[in-house]
């Protein structure tokens, strides 16, 4: 019993200390957003020792304040984050600190500080059951009550030193590329008030990074002390970052924040993205269409907006007008697996002779990159459909829904498809694997098809997991179950 109550007490430690809830989050994917955040963090994992394409970098959908490792190597961070700050170099301060935590191990010895600081609270809580049964409820209660904070504090003991630790890394990281440390300083100092307040009225990158005075003095120290703490980000890092903000809050944020933070006297490129996103977002079509077209005439070259062009185009029931642009972005950015996708959702769409084929070939070549991309495989589901390969597109389909953890639908399709498929080739081996791994007599998949027996499963919000939606995709969430 003892053991139990301590593995669950440091699991739930654990997630609180990473402030995820998957069931209430939502990646979000954009090529843009995403070349600009790797162009960033590659260097800065490559100095810490790390392989960058051993780490997973995820932006999620949340307007807190937030920025963590989970998961092994993979760094995630929060819309709001990026939104709130002032300038790439405190972006920049964030992941460095992050990527400290995976060149560390910190993921590993956070687990085992968890199992450490949650014996107290167990004894706390058999205090408290001693207490009942002498017929002291008042008292043991409160034992009981007060053991989830007798955790916490031996937690965050360990994490402080940790975090102090993350901070110094990150400054001898950017010190060595020659990079502005002043941005984690001005980031903990924009923030420092949350310092005061209750754990549950911080962000949740404060509740899991605790400031205090003395950490941020120490960390302003150690940046004055490398002489780039006023090392300026270059032109491109900044038109980098306002057009990666402004996108953000086109997509994310209310037509009134568009109109105040971009108003309609402002000329820049920045202020034509947001505006012309945010009339897409409300389907203006006409406005959404003449402020990118601004864009097109000042940069012809810019992939992004093309692939904007696109996307109004097709979301305003153009398809076939949104092909050209598509393909103009794939010209301009060979190979991007999400303008690939887009390419192949338009010319399924426009469905012309050579289209499907078109499509087959751009989808094959996204899969390849990324092989677990739910929305390539559901519009490859559709090409291989469109070309009466049933077979073939109930295998898609199961690959899709594996992709996002649907495994009874995954199950279903996997048999259907094997139904048809001839014995021993590599497709049928495929969906004979996935017939495997999803099996419901699997006692590790049991949950799954008993929540599947209890009610709706997990769905697709808006278009599917790895969807270019507009230059976004939204993840899976629960239904709450």
């Amino acid at each position: 019993m003892a053991r139990q109550l301590l593995r669950l007490a440091a699991t739930a430690l654990a997630a609180a200390a990473f402030a995820f809830t998957a069931s209430a989050q939502s990646l979000i994917r954009d090529a843009e957003i995403e070349e600009t955040l790797r162009e960033w963090t590659d260097p800065i994992l490559t100095v810490a020792g790390l392989n960058p394409k051993d780490v997973g970098f995820y932006i999620i959908n949340d307007p807190s304040l937030n920025a963590f490792v989970a998961n092994g190597q993979n760094i995630h961070i929060h819309t709001g984050l990026i939104i709130a700050a002032d300038s790439p170099d405190e972006i920049k301060g964030v992941i460095a600190h992050e990527t400290c935590h995976i060149a560390c191990g910190h993921s590993v010895s956070r687990q085992r500080a968890a199992e450490i600081a949650s014996r107290p609270a167990l004894i706390s809580i058999g205090l408290g059951i001693l207490a009942l049964a002498a017929g002291e409820g008042g008292a043991g209660a409160a034992l009981i009550g007060s053991s989830q904070q007798f955790a916490a504090l031996n937690f965050f003991v360990h994490t402080r030193a940790e975090e102090s630790m993350a901070d110094a890394a990150a400054v001898e990281y950017l010190s060595q590329l020659h990079e502005s440390t002043g941005g984690i300083v001005r980031f903990f100092d924009k923030f420092r008030y949350q310092e005061v307040l209750s754990n549950a009225r911080r962000y949740p990158y404060f509740r899991s990074h605790p400031l205090a005075s003395d950490r941020i003095r120490a960390v302003r120290q150690l940046a004055e002390q490398s002489g780039l703490m006023d090392e300026p980000p270059t032109e491109r890092e900044k038109y980098q970052y306002d057009m990666m903000r402004a996108k953000l809050i086109g997509f994310l944020d209310t037509a009134n924040k568009v109109r105040n933070e971009y108003p309609a006297t402002d000329d820049g490129e920045p202020a034509h993205y947001a505006r012309s996103i945010a009339a897409l977002q409300v389907s203006d079509i006409d406005v959404a269409l003449k402020e990118v077209d601004i864009l097109l005439e000042r940069e012809p070259d810019n992939p992004y907006f093309h692939e904007l062009k696109g996307q109004i185009l097709f979301e305003s029931g153009r398809t076939a007008e949104s092909v050209a642009p598509h393909k103009r972005s794939l010209e301009l950015k060979p190979g991007q697996p999400l303008l690939l996708i887009n390419y192949a959702r338009s010319l399924n769409a426009r469905d012309e002779p050579g289209d499907v084929e078109a499509a087959e070939a751009a989808l094959r070549d996204a899969l390849i990159a990324e092989p677990d991309n739910a929305f390539a495989w559901a519009q490859l589901a559709i090409t291989l459909d469109k070309q009466g390969r049933r077979a073939e597109a109930q295998l898609a389909t199961a690959e899709s829904a594996y992709a996002i953890g649907d495994i009874v639908r995954a199950n279903a399709f996997a048999h259907r498809a094997a139904d048809q498929l001839e014995r021993g080739t590599p497709n049928f081996r495929r969906a004979d694997d996935i017939m495997l791994i999803t099996d419901p007599n699997n006692p590790d998949n049991r949950s799954f098809y008993d929540r599947a027996n209890r009610g709706p499963r997990l769905s697709i919000q808006s278009s599917g997991r790895d969807m270019p939606f507009g230059n976004f995709a939204t993840d899976i969430t629960t239904d709450g179950r």
